[in-house]
């Protein structure tokens, strides 16, 4: 497949073997078996001439390269620096249409006025020191009352002692922020009471709103912190069972798109297509949520294109500028991705990994940057600050305020975070091969050609998770959070 006219190599839907092919109107000669998602020339490419995949270089050639060759590591690197893109394009962006289907769905409303697509309890540990204790009220709560099972969830860490400045900062910003989440009806925080990270501290800084769904202990005060916790879980059981769902405009639903484990079939596949459910929730006036800065370096212009205002642009710039320090002051090259995964999948290099992931955000308008813990309010694409990490990025896609978080993959994983994570698998040999960890197989996308079917499939997905169908992690109990820990430990 061809992606962009002017590109210089096209990919393989399948896996090849040597010999003649046909495709596209290029006839090739491929001097060796190729498979699935990787690359090859369709016509002569000279040492240090740039390889174009998107209409974008994705690296420089190291060798000659003749036409049916496969063209990967062997013979082609990443041209990215440290350096700042010097060269800012115009402002290219779209306003929401306003004539999208009038799609709503059943949702929790909140003192806030925003809606959950769950009904959950939470409990959250201040610091690792009581990370068990809290497990076990989990685990006694719902065999007391096992009409609980499903909405109880622990979120454990190692963190929050020994810590200073702005990791301590870190660590309470992203825990305030998922405090605030509306999935959670209420919400136990439980610390020791020598911490550094002082639950106290947490609560000053909830709005009210928040304030009034948890409650606080310091485990080191109370005779038994079991007791204390589950007397309040019993009486949050019976205020639960009154609620009701209710119908909540699209506009008030938050996607998170991510990549995890990409594959050369992402850019052409998954993440298209999550590039077309972000162009609808945001046509909607919702909210999209996307991070994983180290992912963007590559593909900057893409997204400088699509900034609201020059203010937003020199927002991402200096977004980009402090992840890319924070690789050099590490001694790490920026370039230092894809992972082993990434490379087996067909990726080459990290500018290729990020042309590919950008498309997950569609033609979205860039509307807001966000720190990492922090929370959205604005609708629009919202850019938050995050490394790729899978747990680390997805958690802070949560805290943020996402609903559901929409997983593209083309290696899979069973990993789940404290919102519906839906797994969408670049190519449906994955998909087959893993159906209990595959939420949606966008796969068929290559036996088809048709995008907008098959995010009419995605989008009904995305509103029966909203309405209460679970998620594969949520069925598996894979529900978990990981905290960026970047600074000093005493």
């Amino acid at each position: 497949m061809k992606i962009n006219a002017t590109d210089n190599v096209v990919v393989a839907l399948e896996d090849i073997k040597a010999g003649q092919l046909s495709c596209d109107n290029f006839h090739l000669d491929l001097s060796s078996p190729i498979s699935r998602g990787h690359k090859v020339a369709i016509c002569e490419i000279n040492a240090g001439d740039a390889i174009i995949k998107y209409g974008y270089p994705i690296g420089v050639a190291t060798q000659n390269i003749m036409p049916g060759e496969h063209v990967h590591v062997h013979n082609c690197r990443s041209n990215l620096d440290g350096s700042i893109a010097s060269i800012i394009p115009k402002i290219d962006n779209r306003t929401p249409s306003n004539n999208s289907p009038q799609i709503s769905f059943m949702g929790y409303q909140r003192d806030d006025g925003s809606f959950g697509i769950r009904n959950e309890i939470w409990i959250i540990p201040t610091v690792g020191c009581v990370a068990n204790i809290c497990k076990k009220i989990g685990l006694q709560a719902t065999k007391s009352h096992p009409e609980l099972d499903g909405k109880i969830h622990v979120f454990a860490h190692q963190f929050g002692c020994s810590q200073l400045s702005d990791d301590l900062g870190n660590i309470k910003n992203l825990l305030t922020s998922l405090i605030c989440h509306p999935n959670a009806y209420r919400i136990l925080l439980v610390g020791l009471g020598c911490e550094n990270n002082q639950g106290s501290k947490i609560i000053e800084a909830l709005p009210k709103f928040a304030q009034e769904k948890t409650l606080f202990f310091k485990a080191q005060e109370v005779a038994d912190e079991l007791e204390v916790a589950l007397n309040h879980i019993t009486k949050w059981k019976h205020e639960m069972a009154q609620l009701q769902r209710t119908p909540a405009p699209l506009s008030s639903l938050k996607i998170a798109v991510k990549c995890g484990g990409s594959d050369g079939m992402s850019g052409l596949s998954a993440n298209p297509l999550v590039g077309h459910i972000s162009e609808r929730i945001y046509d909607a006036d919702g909210t999209i949520i996307m991070g994983e800065i180290p992912e963007i370096f590559g593909a900057e212009q893409v997204l400088l294109q699509r900034c609201a205002t020059k203010e937003t642009q020199a927002k991402f710039l200096e977004t980009i500028g402090n992840f890319k320090e924070y690789f050099t002051k590490n001694q790490i090259a920026v370039y230092e991705n894809p992972s082993p995964g990434n490379k087996d999948g067909g990726i080459t290099t990290l500018e290729e990994k990020s042309l590919g992931a950008v498309q997950k955000a569609g033609k979205a308008t860039i509307t807001d940057l966000i720190n990492y813990g922090g929370r959205t309010n604005k609708a629009g694409l919202n850019v938050v600050y995050t490394p790729g990490n899978d747990g680390i990025s997805s958690t802070a896609f949560a805290a943020a305020g996402a609903h559901i978080i929409l997983f593209t993959t083309g290696r899979g994983t069973p990993m789940g975070f404290p919102v519906p994570t839906l797994k969408i698998a670049s190519n449906t040999a994955l998909a087959e091969r893993k159906p209990n960890w595959i939420d949606f197989d966008a796969g068929k996308i290559v036996q088809s050609g048709d995008f907008n079917s098959l995010a009419d499939e995605l989008m009904d997905l995305i509103i029966q998770t909203a309405n209460g169908k679970p998620s594969k992690n949520e069925i598996n109990d894979e529900r978990e959070i990981a905290i960026w820990k970047n600074g000093v430990t005493l």
